[in-house]
């Protein structure tokens, strides 16, 4: 008779909240559907000390058991996964990251404290990694690139997305330009803006995210804004208000500096939206063949491509069909499916 599989023990922290970032909701879903995917594999979601007391709000599924994340110890395991480019002291037998973007090294989008602690422990994880699993293309380069770390330690996982059964057609959407996202520099939001008041009555902007590094200037340049009561700051918004707008908006506008991802992108292809993103950074790859790319740093082209989006109905249905392919090859079970084959590559 075999011997029972050893516990695999992931780094929880960050899926617990109701205002998740793109990590936290990465970390969730993957969780999740790895606990789903394989029923009889055990698992230990492990918790940071001081998130360990909230997990217990959460309820875990059957095969997984609760511990916590200490730097310098771990839960008994044969296999540990930091979901947020950050590793322990400790080491288990095997230890798999996840890199979600470095664009903390590449720009000016955060605290000098913040940026130093984020590199020193991307270097960290990249060093003492076993596998590196990333969640683009362009992030598996920056992590060869910035950090050198060999194309044979690096794999590829997208994000996922939930599938949507039946989006509404067109005629049952608003003039509304939706923007999903922190309000902060790197998304690019004052452009957006810009290129926003361009566009004619009825149109509105809705901006739906909570505040971030550089909101101050963009709530002020919002406040200036010639169209400023045509434009909508949400804050951070529920699951359930989030698939609301996905659902009435007429187009995504995503035009961000750099990305590692971009979630709201894959979501909005599921919703049959249209979307509008940069050409530059994991962006043009995520969209590539299912998106309207543009220059980021020209609000001219970010509004003229807002205006063919608003008017160009031939572009709109190729642009939906195509996202919504796009969207169906990639759900949560997908990536957790992708992340079992990789960390079988070590046993």
């Amino acid at each position: 008779m075999p011997p029972p599989p050893q516990p695999i023990a992931l780094d929880a922290t960050y899926s617990l909240g109701r205002n998740l970032s793109g990590v936290g909701v990465y970390s969730r879903e993957l969780l999740t559907a790895l606990a789903a995917l394989h029923p009889g594999q055990p698992y230990l979601w492990a918790y940071r000390p001081h998130r360990f007391f909230k997990s217990f709000q959460a309820k875990l599924p059957p095969n997984c058991g609760r511990r916590p994340l200490l730097d310098n110890w771990l839960p008994p395991c044969g296999l540990f996964h930091g979901l947020n480019q950050r590793l322990p002291a400790a080491r288990a037998p095997r230890m798999v990251v996840t890199f979600h973007d470095l664009f903390v090294m590449t720009g000016e989008y955060s605290t000098p404290d913040f940026r130093a602690r984020f590199i020193q422990q991307a270097k960290d994880a990249a060093a003492r990694a076993d596998f590196i699993i990333c969640v683009s293309a362009f992030t598996a380069a920056q992590a060869e690139g910035l950090l050198g770390v060999p194309k044979s330690k690096l794999g590829v996982v997208w994000h996922g997305v939930h599938p949507v059964a039946d989006p509404p057609p067109d005629a049952h959407r608003e003039p509304i330009v939706l923007h999903v996202g922190a309000i902060q520099a790197r998304k690019n939001i004052v452009r957006l803006v810009e290129a926003f008041e361009l566009m004619p009555p009825p149109w509105r902007l809705v901006l739906a995210g909570s505040s971030g590094y550089g909101s101050a200037e963009i709530v002020q340049r919002i406040a200036a804004s010639p169209a400023r009561t045509r434009i909508q700051v949400t804050g951070y918004v529920s699951d359930d208000t989030l698939r609301s707008l996905y659902q009435k908006a007429w187009m995504l506008a995503f035009p961000s500096l750099d990305e590692g991802f971009g979630i709201p992108l894959l979501e909005a292809m599921a919703h049959g939206l249209p979307i509008l993103t940069s050409n530059r950074s994991a962006l043009a790859e995520v969209a590539a063949g299912s998106g309207l790319l543009v220059d980021p740093f020209r609000s001219d082209d970010i509004a003229a491509g807002m205006s063919r989006l608003a008017s160009d109905s031939h572009l709109r249905a190729e642009l939906v069909s195509a996202g919504r392919q796009k969207a169906a090859c990639h759900s949560w079970t997908t990536a957790a499916l992708y992340t079992w084959d990789y960390w079988n590559t070590l046993r």
